[in-house]
């Protein structure tokens, strides 16, 4: 049975609420936290002003989401010093299997699999950090320096050799990519292949009235994409303002926090609500 991957669109704006650059890093450190918590394979920020010049906020977002999902050991490689990193001190760990808390090479495992960094070309190929002691061999002369890739163990004996596999063939969790629509959330919905599509609105339905007909088509879908307003605007609006219906680009638009004891629900708040209620309702 294929996979349905699963994919949440938040909303450039989400921290326009939080001046300061500290708020803004912990804010997005609880969206990357439930993210993982919940499996979900791709957070995409888009443009929820199109009129307007959103590029610092979606560029803040997706740089501190990226910097989270990546292994601790492979950081200071893959991003340089600069002033939106400041405060990812606060940032949350993600404790996904991806990032492994072993740094010794004598406990590495044949099989086991490892993000890593090509470093530097050898006769025998390209040599990888994967967050031990020594570099690891890749027998494969095709790959740049500086990228990152999946890999397994196939030796651990007094050279450590790996392998590059593909993301979607490690048999657990193994984080989330950071994507971002520069357009609008009409674009997004058009462009995507997404086979069910969520929006989350307090003026949605009751998830309840609607678990039927979402489990339905939750069992045949491939690629999900459950979306969420902005602080200061929910999905109705912000589609409305381009031109459009929500409910005439969207397969459901769901209430999952009915009867709420707050007048507003915050972004990074409904993320985790919505994703533990899809995650006990219907699993993946």
């Amino acid at each position: 049975m294929k996979k349905n991957r699963l994919a949440v669109a938040i909303p450039a704006s989400v921290i326009s609420d939080t001046p300061h650059l500290r708020e803004k890093t912990a804010k997005i450190g609880l969206i990357g936290r439930a993210a993982a918590i919940f499996r979900v394979d791709e957070i995409i920020v888009y443009n929820d002003k199109p009129k307007a010049n959103q590029h610092q906020n979606t560029d803040l977002i997706a740089t501190l989401l990226a910097y989270m999902e990546t292994p601790q050991y492979l950081r200071k490689q893959l991003f340089k010093i600069e002033q939106s990193l400041r405060y990812v001190g606060i940032l949350p760990p993600l404790r996904t299997p991806h990032h492994p808390l072993n740094r010794k090479t004598e406990k590495l495992k044949v099989g086991e699999y490892r993000e890593g960094v090509t470093l530097s070309r050898t006769k025998e190929g390209v040599l990888v950090d994967i967050g031990v002691e020594r570099p690891a061999l890749l027998r494969e002369t095709s790959w740049g320096l500086g990228k990152r890739l999946t890999l397994q163990i196939v030796n651990v004996g007094e050279c450590v050799e790996v392998q590059t596999v593909s993301g979607d063939a490690v048999p657990c969790y193994w984080g989330y990519k950071v994507s971002v629509e520069k357009h609008s959330f009409k674009k997004l919905v058009e462009n995507g292949e997404f086979t069910l599509i969520i929006a989350t609105s307090k003026l949605g339905h009751d998830f309840s009235e609607v678990t039927e007909s979402i489990a339905e088509k939750w069992c045949k879908a491939t690629y999900t994409l459950l979306a969420f307003g902005a602080p200061s605007k929910g999905l109705r609006e912000i589609v409305r303002d381009e031109g459009v219906n929500l409910d005439d680009v969207v397969d459901f638009v769901v209430n999952t926090i009915p009867e709420q004891g707050t007048e507003t629900v915050r972004t990074e708040e409904a993320l985790l609500a919505s994703l533990a209620i899809l995650n006990a309702q219907f699993g993946r």
